[in-house]
């Protein structure tokens, strides 16, 4: 039998709650009787909205599968609408909130270098001004480098790669046991291989970091008739695109197994086909790379 515990001053009275009326009981705990008789009418509604709640939790999972955890909401929606699903962002939202399912929140790198210039490198202006959403594909592009550890090897490797501003697509990557100038200019052959004609008057824009104000990058550059810009001096965000990518990449990227340069160069060329063919861009009109770049290709034909 249901019983309340009331406080005449200092004293504790046990009441039995069959002696009172609905109504005295709603002025006990503050509620109107209209309020009662809602929140009562509403209580299989409640219950039936847990258990969809509980149900999408589940197909939220199904569908990040080995990602859950590393999805936000946004990609979240996109992969269900891929199992045929149509979900309102919002709700996704608040289900992966609810269920600790959201995308875990990647720490700031601590070990960024700072390598001072020495005459034979120069800096050069920032001509990309933070103008991220480009509309034209293959025309801007940001660069940068980063590092990878390998369990196996117990060691780093590094990768540089090429990103095409207006469609998120990977133009060019390579990777190597060292940071050596030969190693970036060659990801700048397989972007003007990869370019073809349009690598004349590419904007290439980067950071201000030692292999980017090299006299050999810079010279190359030159000899393809690619524009260079380089971000201001202690600002990353002016760089923010590209470096975004990399993040994103490593929250996914599963090099646990690889025993060999040769076994990470293919799992990460893997992951390009991957992030250009499949991964879809919120904000490409939920579009792959690929897909978006096609989409923008047909808006500018004649």
């Amino acid at each position: 039998m249901a019983r309340i515990r009331v406080e005449p001053g200092r004293k504790f009275e046990i009441i039995d709650t069959l002696s009172f009326k609905k109504s005295e009981l709603c002025k006990i705990a503050n509620v109107s009787r209209s309020g009662y008789y809602t929140w009562k009418k509403a209580v299989p509604i409640r219950a039936q909205k847990a258990r969809d709640d509980h149900e999408l939790a589940g197909l939220i999972e199904v569908a990040c599968g080995k990602k859950t955890g590393i999805c936000g909401y946004r990609r979240a929606v996109m992969k269900l609408y891929e199992h045929g699903h149509t979900v309102n962002h919002k709700r996704v939202a608040r289900i992966m909130e609810i269920h600790g399912l959201q995308a875990r929140i990647r720490r700031k790198n601590p070990y960024k270098q700072i390598i001072k210039k020495t005459q034979e490198h120069k800096t050069l202006p920032n001509l990309l001004d933070r103008q991220f959403s480009q509309t034209e594909p293959e025309r801007v592009g940001g660069t940068d480098i980063t590092y990878i550890w390998i369990p196996k090897l117990k060691r780093f490797v590094y990768l540089s790669a090429v990103k095409d501003l207006a469609t998120g697509e990977i133009l060019a990557h390579k990777v190597s046991y060292s940071l050596t100038i030969p190693f970036v200019l060659r990801t700048i052959d397989d972007l003007s291989n990869r370019l073809g004609a349009k690598a004349k008057d590419f904007l290439l824009h980067s950071d201000q970091g030692v292999h980017y104000t090299h006299l050999s990058y810079q010279q190359k550059l030159r000899n393809l008739e690619m524009i260079q810009s380089m971000s201001r001096k202690g600002n990353c965000i002016d760089n923010a695109s590209t470096e975004s990518f990399f993040g994103h990449m490593k929250d996914e990227l599963d090099v646990s197994e690889c025993y060999s340069l040769y076994e990470v160069e293919m799992t990460i060329a893997i992951h390009m086909s991957y992030h250009n063919n499949e991964r879809r861009q919120w904000n490409k009109n939920k579009m792959t790379p690929i897909q978006y770049r096609d989409h923008l290709l047909v808006e500018l034909s004649p």
